[in-house]
């Protein structure tokens, strides 16, 4: 437990780090950017190295990372220059409907892949097993946004079914729910199929057969249940990507969620937003790392946190 603490830790650390360097890298003067934005117009030098002494960009690097992760550690990210809001404000505006997303859309992908994983592996070679492989092939291949597009087409365009843009309803969050969930429910679908197969060809499944029990005991209680930890894992991290990468889902429509917060960002050139939004969704993935590990001892006890049986 130590150790994963420990890792957990360095994780974070250099997490910071790397954000931290973005905005170093990052093309354009911050102050200079700052000073063109309030004035409307390219700012003196004299004014750029006044805003520069206000900033702390004079001091040396190792000075600003220290007070940028030291206010981070605070929960002050500094000021959006495009908004002028706190980034952290400005996030924790966006949080939750990034965070609904993220939930329906897992969801959705485990009620998709995970009974097209058990059937393919029930059938196996057969046209329903082949069927279900190509399906989980494309949905694992085909870009976000391809999809975005054709579901648009048919459900809103073709069918008027369901609204494209807007927030607040449950019907707005189909879309790019579905939009989201299809890529990590075909590869939930592939690792079904092979766990499923994988543990069906055990001793302890020919003798729950033996004794009589039915196929849905055998699926459910004990195959799918001593499959539970590889699929754990990609769970966890589709949750931990669908939090921080629904970047393109959420632009294309008009979701407000921390993705498209992040794309005006972008097109402005906001440093101190675009640092909050790499920070917060780089700790959410590490933390859901680490909460998979934990449930890999709470879901078989023969395993250690630390990782050995």
């Amino acid at each position: 437990m130590a150790e994963r603490v420990a890792w957990l830790l360095v994780s974070l650390v250099t997490l910071t780090m790397i954000t931290f360097g973005l905005g170093v890298l990052a093309p354009g003067d911050p102050a200079e950017v700052v000073l063109e934005r309030r004035l409307n117009q390219p700012p003196p030098q004299e004014q750029v190295a006044a805003q520069r002494r206000l900033m702390g960009l004079d001091r040396p690097l190792a000075v600003q990372y220290l007070r940028w992760v030291s206010s981070a550690a605070q929960g002050d990210l500094g000021r959006s220059w495009l908004k002028g809001l706190r980034v952290s404000e400005a996030l924790r505006e966006r949080v939750p409907r990034t965070a609904a997303l993220a939930a329906a859309a897992a969801a959705i992908s485990v009620l998709i892949g995970v009974p097209i994983g058990i059937l393919a592996a029930v059938r196996r070679n057969s046209l329903a097993d082949h069927a279900c492989r190509v399906a989980a092939l494309i949905g694992a291949s085909v870009p976000s946004y391809f999809i975005a597009y054709v579901l648009i087409l048919v459900f809103a365009v073709r069918f008027r079914a369901l609204p494209v843009f807007g927030f607040g309803s449950a019907a707005n969050l189909v879309l790019p729910a579905v939009t989201l969930a299809l890529g990590p429910a075909a590869v939930l679908a592939r690792l079904t199929r092979s766990t499923v197969l994988e543990v069906l060809g055990e001793d302890y499944i020919r003798t729950a057969r033996a004794k009589g029990a039915s196929q849905p005991v055998v699926l459910v209680g004990h195959a799918l249940r001593n499959s539970l930890i590889p699929l754990l894992t990609v769970v966890g991290l589709s949750l931990g990507h669908l939090l921080g990468g629904s970047l393109i889902v959420e632009w294309v429509f008009a979701w407000p969620g921390m993705g498209e917060l992040a794309i005006s960002a972008i097109h402005a050139r906001d440093y101190p937003l675009i640092q909050g939004f790499v920070l917060f969704a780089g700790s959410v993935y590490v933390i859901v790392n680490f909460s998979v590990d934990l449930g890999y001892a709470w879901l078989d006890p023969r395993i250690r946190v630390g990782g050995q049986r």
